[in-house]
């Protein structure tokens, strides 16, 4: 398989009420977050990548989310069993499209839970938040399935924040960048450095030196510019009353 494909699920009627754990419940503007969508789909067609919106699940309010429900690993596509109950039937469609993609699929099945946000590669390792929504079991699971493809796996506590990628990702250079207060342990990664504002902790890899984040941390787009990274920005607002971060809302799949 050749490809540079991300996949993405257009937020539901329900949205305003998906979950949230660490923050307070705030009013969500569906026209403002589809707005928010077509232009994170956008940036993301900009860049090179074709988009593949995964079928709606629109009785599941947080299915826009579609990083939580599959972990994609060279040729394997590991499809997750997410720790809320109500957001399980969201895993059904991205199936069909991993598997018309040519994936070999696996999954992670009962006692394990994890979501897909709890899993930052970088290089040969996987770092899995190990928390609210991903368990021990779990983690085993996704230890063993890697396996097969040659990476290794690293459990990471994970307490302050929904998800490992809620507070931490990773540059082109493997440097994870994340905001301190709510990284649990800096001390799991070979090379950490704290950003200055909690959005920053979170980019996507566009390219190889082409960087997406939220609009909402200026300060640190402006830092990682200063060190010759490309910075696109996008307004992701509605989707970060909800705990979401410009991971959170598409898979990135190479190869």
């Amino acid at each position: 398989m050749t490809r540079r494909t991300a996949l993405i699920r257009r937020p539901g009627p329900r949205l305003a009420d998906g979950l949230v754990t660490h923050l307070e419940k705030s009013p969500i503007d569906l026209d403002l977050a589809i707005e928010q969508w077509e232009a994170y789909a956008a940036c993301l067609r900009s860049a090179g990548w074709e988009t593949l919106e995964v079928p709606p699940a629109d009785d599941c309010p947080d299915a826009v989310f579609v990083e939580d429900a599959v972990v994609v690993s060279g040729e394997m596509a590991v499809l997750t069993n997410p720790g809320a109950a109500e957001r399980k039937p969201e895993v059904a469609g991205v199936e069909a499209v991993v598997r018309d993609l040519g994936y070999r699929v696996v999954r992670i099945e009962d006692p394990g839970t994890l979501d897909g946000g709890d899993v930052l590669k970088i290089g040969d390792t996987a770092y899995v938040g190990l928390g609210g929504r991903t368990n021990g079991a779990g983690v085993q699971q996704l230890s063993a399935h890697l396996a097969t493809v040659g990476m290794k796996t690293q459990a990471v506590t994970v307490e302050r924040v929904l998800h490992l990628k809620s507070a931490v990702t990773a540059l082109p250079d493997g440097t994870v960048i994340g905001w301190d207060p709510v990284v649990d342990w800096p001390g799991a990664f070979p090379s950490y450095e704290g950003m200055p504002e909690e959005p920053g902790a979170h980019v996507v890899l566009l390219d190889d030196n082409v960087l997406l984040m939220a609009a909402s941390a200026p300060r640190t787009a402006e830092l990682l510019r200063g060190r010759g990274h490309e910075v696109v920005t996008v307004d992701i607002s509605e989707f970060e009353k909800l705990e979401g971060c410009v991971t959170c809302l598409s898979v990135r799949c190479r190869g």
